[in-house]
C-alpha cells in the first residue's frame, strides 16, 4: 500500500470508529438535552463543512450559505405544508432546488473578480429573506411555515439521521478534495491566475464545488425543517446564523473537513451552555471564537493534532 493511500484511509478508518462510537451515545445515559444539542450541531457541521469546501479550497469566501439551506429548507417545508409530498420527497427536492438555485446565483456571480462573488451571495440571503417576509401569506413570515410530518419522533433516531448526513458528507468532501479534481481546487485558490495559464476552467471548477456545497447544504436544511417542526427566517435564512457557520469552520479548521466538524460542536455546545447569560453569551462565544482565532491558526483540529504530536 502507497503512502497516498495510507494516508487516505487511515482518517476514513477514523471517521467510522468515531461514528460507530457515537452512534451508542443515545444509549449509554446521555441525556435527551444534550442529545437535541449535539444533533443541531452535527446539522451545523454539515453547513461548516459544505462552506469550508468552496472557501477552504477555492478561496471564494461565500457569505450567503444561509441562501442554499434556506431554499432547501423551505422548499422542504412549503411542500410539506401544503401536503404535496412525503417527508423524504420533500427533503430530496429540497436539495435539489439548493442546487440549482445556486447554480443560478453561482454562476454569474463566480465571474466576477475580487469581493464581489461574497457581496453578491450577501445580497441574496437579504433578497431571500425579504421575500418569504412579503408573501408572509405562503410562507408564514418571520414566524415560519409548520411542517405538520415527521421523519422520526424518537430524539435517537434524529441523532443518528444527523449524525449519518455528517459522516456521508465529511466521507464524499473528503475524498473530493483528495481526488485530482480536489487538488485543481487548491491550486485555483491559491494562485487562480497560473490555474488559468495551465488551461483549467476555473468558473467550471468553482460552480462545481458550489452545487456540491448547496445539495449537503440544502439536504440539511430540508432534514432540519423536519427536525425542528418548523422553518423560520431566524434560523435558516439569516446573516447572523451565516456568520456563526463560517466562524464554526474557521475555529475548527480551515481547509480540513473534519476542522469544520468539531468547530460546529463547539459553536453549538458554548451557545447552549452559556444561555443562561442571556446576551452575554453570545459576546463570550464570539470571545472564545476570537481567541481561537488569534492563537491557534490551524484551529481546534490545529490544537489536536500539535497535542498528539507532542504526545
Amino acid at each position: 500500500m502507497n503512502v497516498n493511500t495510507q494516508s487516505i484511509r487511515r482518517p476514513m478508518v477514523g471517521l467510522v470508529i468515531v461514528s460507530l462510537a457515537a452512534a451508542i451515545l443515545p444509549y449509554v445515559g446521555l441525556q435527551e438535552y444534550s442529545l437535541s444539542i449535539l444533533t443541531l450541531g452535527l446539522f451545523f457541521a454539515v453547513y461548516a463543512m459544505s462552506w469550508d469546501l468552496l472557501f477552504g479550497y477555492a478561496g471564494e469566501a461565500n457569505f450567503g450559505a444561509t441562501f442554499l439551506i434556506g431554499t432547501g429548507a423551505y422548499t422542504a417545508a412549503l411542500m410539506s405544508s401544503n401536503g404535496v409530498a412525503t417527508p423524504l420527497v420533500c427533503v430530496a427536492a429540497g436539495a435539489a432546488a439548493a442546487v440549482i438555485a445556486g447554480a443560478v446565483l453561482a454562476f454569474p456571480a463566480l465571474r466576477l473578480r475580487g469581493p464581489y462573488f461574497g457581496l453578491v451571495t450577501l445580497v441574496a440571503v437579504l433578497i431571500m429573506r425579504q421575500l418569504i417576509i412579503l408573501f408572509s401569506d405562503k410562507t408564514g413570515g418571520e414566524i415560519g411555515i409548520a411542517v405538520p410530518d415527521v421523519i422520526a419522533l424518537d430524539s435517537a433516531t434524529n441523532f443518528h439521521i444527523a449524525l449519518g448526513l455528517a459522516a456521508v458528507t465529511a466521507l464524499v468532501l473528503y475524498f473530493l478534495v483528495k481526488s485530482p479534481f480536489g487538488l485543481i481546487l487548491e491550486a485555483i485558490g491559491q494562485d487562480p491566475i497560473n490555474a488559468q495559464v495551465l488551461g483549467f476552467n476555473i468558473v467550471k471548477y468553482k460552480l462545481t464545488a458550489f452545487c456540491v456545497s448547496a445539495f449537503f447544504s440544502g439536504l440539511a436544511g430540508a432534514l432540519m425543517t423536519f427536525y425542528l417542526g418548523t422553518a423560520s427566517t431566524n434560523v435558516f435564512v439569516d446573516a447572523s446564523v451565516g456568520v456563526q457557520i463560517i466562524i464554526a469552520a474557521i475555529v475548527g479548521g480551515r481547509r480540513t473537513v473534519f476542522g469544520p466538524i468539531l468547530g460546529a460542536l463547539f459553536m453549538a455546545a458554548a451557545s447552549e451552555y452559556l444561555r443562561p447569560l442571556g446576551s452575554l453569551s453570545e459576546l463570550f462565544v464570539a470571545l472564545i471564537a476570537l481567541i481561537v482565532l488569534f492563537f491557534l491558526p490551524g484551529g481546534l483540529l490545529g490544537l489536536v493534532r500539535l497535542v498528539r504530536r507532542k504526545a
